[in-house]
């Protein structure tokens, strides 16, 4: 066996263990899961073929840290910030429109699958890494300029110190902490409110998820309204018109969503540290087909924000089949 081909066994057994937290990173970073998922394989492209002349001054995982970092800092020089639709103007007060304000044009946020967050015995590092991609958050985390987003990430998400921050990008700790400060600052001022998310229980989210997937396949309007709360909000990217109240709301969902008993087909899941669904729906010919993740913000109360990302690819990116079972 060559020295390469030993170096590069080395670098898969070392490195191998930090890719979810890195994917997590990267998704904060780019607010989409192809793209997180193309930047951490560049990342380990490039630190593959690095890896020879690594002299460990630092640890990998911050060398890895680094180089993803100037991977999703080239990426984003080339590309504008990922949004939501609620991130471009108005709700819409036309409930009775069609469904036909496509936007392919736009950079659209993307969920993240639960499943794909680090693994941990610690109850509270799990709901911590749920909470560090919320979609409010993540979102939120787009308006920053990208250098002022690694800084806000690595420091308040990561916990990393500033001198451990100030390594990685080479600069001074006092950058660091004027770039924090206008981090926040920005986010403040220009970022949408923040959904207040309350903790649900796993059973409390098994029977919101339940009862919200039996009110679209039984295509029960009332059911789906007793789930909502007043200020409910609901978006569809690419859609680009969304809408705000459930006044609004539901008017959209009975004529143009619903449709009638056995359009729709859902298989429970969470994205984003939230409740969510992989959606299917009954094509011209009967047959199921993918539609895409649907994410859910709810707490005590209710529903407060329907998030439905018509992408269908996402269906198996998050691990569900092409077809639903038994359909």
């Amino acid at each position: 066996m060559t020295g390469t081909a030993v170096e590069g066994d080395e670098f898969v057994l070392r490195a191998d263990q930090y890719r979810p937290e890195l994917l997590a990173y990267c998704y904060r970073m780019l607010g989409s899961l192809a793209d997180a998922e193309d930047a951490v394989q560049e990342t380990y492209v490039r630190a593959w073929r690095a890896f020879d002349s690594f002299e460990e001054r630092a640890s990998l995982r911050t060398w890895l840290y680094r180089i993803a970092t100037n991977t999703c800092l080239s990426a984003l020089r080339h590309h504008g910030r990922r949004v939501l639709p609620s991130g471009l103007g108005a709700p819409s007060q036309d409930s009775s429109a069609p469904p036909n304000s496509v936007d392919t044009s736009v950079r659209w946020l993307q969920p993240f699958p639960d499943d794909w967050l680090p693994d941990s015995s610690d109850p509270a590092a799990i709901v911590t890494a749920r909470d560090t991609v919320r979609l409010a958050l993540v979102a939120s985390l787009q308006y920053l300029p990208p250098r002022q987003r690694v800084v806000l990430i690595l420091r308040e998400v990561l916990a990393w110190s500033a001198a451990e921050v100030a390594e990685l990008l080479d600069i001074s700790v006092a950058a660091v902490k004027s770039a924090l400060q206008r981090a926040r600052a920005r986010l403040d001022d220009v970022a949408p409110v923040a959904d207040q998310v309350g903790e649900l229980t796993e059973p409390q989210q098994r029977e919101l998820l339940d009862r919200y997937v039996a009110a679209f396949e039984t295509a029960d309007p009332a059911a789906l309204e007793r789930l909502l709360r007043a200020d409910a909000t609901l978006e569809a990217p690419p859609l680009r018109r969304w809408y705000s109240g459930i006044r609004y709301c539901m008017p959209y969902m009975g004529q143009h969503v619903l449709g009638s008993p056995g359009h729709w087909r859902m298989l429970p899941a969470s994205a984003n540290g939230q409740p969510a669904v992989a959606a299917y729906y009954r094509g011209a010919d009967g047959s199921y087909l993918p539609y895409g993740i649907v994410v859910l913000t709810a707490d005590a109360d209710g529903i407060s924000r329907i998030t439905a990302f018509g992408d269908a690819d996402l269906v198996t990116a998050f691990g569900f089949p092409a077809v639903p079972p038994d359909a």
